[in-house]
């Protein structure tokens, strides 16, 4: 049950995570379908870790006590992974590194012309090296970076308080 007054218990802040994972999937989700802005794989794999940040954060609200806690550092895990990708990611784009092989396209050194032709008219290419949306200079997977470092670190600090109110 939502207690008001405990706004900042691990269970309540877990399940604020799990609605602030719908949130960021359903905003990726808004500009995919009613934007169309097509997803590229790096934008694909960062909604994962959401995925399992909903599960756990639900899980942790249901369960509760030290189960919970663990949960909690599961999703500490779930979202510093996601923070990871949404980094390499930027980087991608702000081409400092490339990205992965599925970024580009399939390979084409051993396909015949009229193969990569037809690979070619099929396919919609979403790079992962351009920039489809930014705000204030910041692209859709720089904003998942800082939500997920900043929903990391809230995580983080009530993991750490309840584990202090529990010694007493």
């Amino acid at each position: 049950m939502w207690r008001c007054g405990s706004l900042f218990e691990l269970r309540n802040l877990a399940l604020l995570t799990a609605v602030l994972g719908v949130a960021v999937l359903a905003t990726a989700f808004g500009f995919q379908h009613l934007g169309g802005l097509d997803p590229c794989v790096l934008c694909v794999y960062q909604r994962w870790p959401w995925v399992a940040v909903i599960a756990l954060g639900l899980l942790t609200y249901l369960v509760g006590g030290s189960i919970g806690r663990g949960l909690v550092v599961l999703t500490i895990l779930a979202l510093l992974v996601g923070a990871g990708i949404a980094g390499f990611h930027v980087g991608v784009e702000l081409h400092w590194w490339a990205g992965t092989a599925e970024c580009g396209g399939q390979s084409s050194a051993e396909m015949s012309v009229e193969a990569l032709k037809q690979l070619l008219l099929a396919t919609p290419v979403t790079r992962c090296d351009e920039v489809a949306w930014s705000l204030g200079g910041i692209s859709m997977a720089g904003y998942n970076g800082i939500v997920s470092m900043a929903a990391t670190l809230v995580l983080a600090i009530a993991l750490t308080a309840s584990k202090g109110r529990a010694r007493r």
